[in-house]
């Protein structure tokens, strides 16, 4: 019966739409809940800006040609000169940063030159909270430090090695994001402490996810970087890929896509590790594999890695920002 069979269509259209619907709105609250979870509200709104006065970009008059500043991705490459701390700063107010650092066994030596440097160029005018990871809580100097700024000391234990020392990292950082820092930052950079600030570091490195490029190979083509290169490693990345390699001692984000990545890059570790082998780079070799597939939103140049004493500065570097502290790296290391 042609009559019976419409109506048996419709019944089942309608049970369809009604199961669409149901699909749909689960599928909704579902985005509802991951972006209430992984955003919070002074990071996911588009920000308001206060009345400024800055001058008018000129859009036939690009402020660098002497360097690449935008990735096929679309990402920005970070250089002196492509932003403007006014228009950023007024954007990103109200925000606290994250800074993770280690100082373990002989490490503790840099915590003082480091901290006194971040306070004179590192977020300057912005809440920050430097989280210390140490095996020695008594020696962490004090400091002073600006309104609205503290240092949490977070004690763990050493390693024998440093390269264990250096793979643990990603271990911790993704244990204490999830414990605490998601509740106290909305931002996470995680430096190496072996180093100092020389210039102005702000708001303008911030960004769901960000990487360095690496001083020695800011240049060089894929087939130069130093990338894991056995396919038995979770780090392999092969000879026809790459975009740039980024160091292990700069990089962050958001404080959920800095879980995501610490998290995936210590779980690669641990696999690595149950197949008896080791990265070429430790962290950093599982640092450029996630970058490589997990794209970041913004790239920051050379001027925020940089070592005077082993690489000699050419003119397009305008500003050093950060940089390598002397040392005997044997001394330090293996005691």
């Amino acid at each position: 019966n042609v009559f019976s069979l419409i109506s048996t269509w419709q019944r089942e259209e309608s049970q369809s739409q009604d199961t669409h619907s149901v699909v749909l709105q689960r599928m909704q609250l579902e985005k509802k809940e991951s972006s209430e979870r992984d955003c919070h509200l002074d990071t996911c709104r588009i920000p308001e800006v206060p009345r400024l006065v800055y001058p008018k970009a000129q859009l036939l008059k690009p402020t660098r040609v002497d360097v690449l500043v935008m990735t096929p991705w679309f990402a920005p490459i970070i250089w002196d000169g492509t932003f403007d701390s006014a228009i950023l700063d007024a954007q990103f107010r109200n925000i606290t940063v994250g800074l993770t650092v280690f100082a373990i066994k002989k490490y503790v030596v840099f915590l003082k030159l480091f901290l006194e440097t971040a306070e004179k160029h590192f977020m300057v005018g912005h809440k920050v909270n430097y989280y210390v990871f140490t095996d020695q809580p008594a020696n962490v100097p004090q400091i002073p430090l600006q309104e609205g700024r503290q240092v949490v000391v977070l004690e763990v234990r050493n390693y024998k090695r440093w390269q264990d020392i250096s793979m643990h990292r990603m271990e911790m950082i993704s244990n204490f994001s999830q414990q605490r820092f998601l509740r106290e930052v909305h931002y996470l950079v995680c430096l190496d402490v072996d180093m100092k600030f020389s210039d102005h570091v702000g708001v303008e490195i911030l960004a769901p996810l960000f990487g360095t490029l690496h001083p020695g190979f800011y240049r060089g083509d894929r087939q130069s970087f130093t990338y894991e290169r056995r396919p038995l490693s979770q780090a392999y990345i092969p000879r026809d890929e790459g975009d740039f390699y980024y160091a292990g001692s700069f990089f962050g984000g958001s404080v959920p896509e800095v879980y995501r990545l610490t998290m995936a890059c210590h779980q690669a570790m641990m696999a690595d590790q149950a197949n008896g082998i080791e990265a070429v780079w430790h962290d950093e070799s599982h640092l450029n594999r996630y970058l490589l597939y997990h794209k970041p939103s913004k790239v920051l140049s050379p001027e925020y890695l940089w070592d005077e004493r082993m690489l000699r500065r050419p003119p397009l570097l305008r500003k050093l920002r950060y940089v390598a502290v002397p040392k005997n790296h044997a001394e330090i290391r293996n005691r």
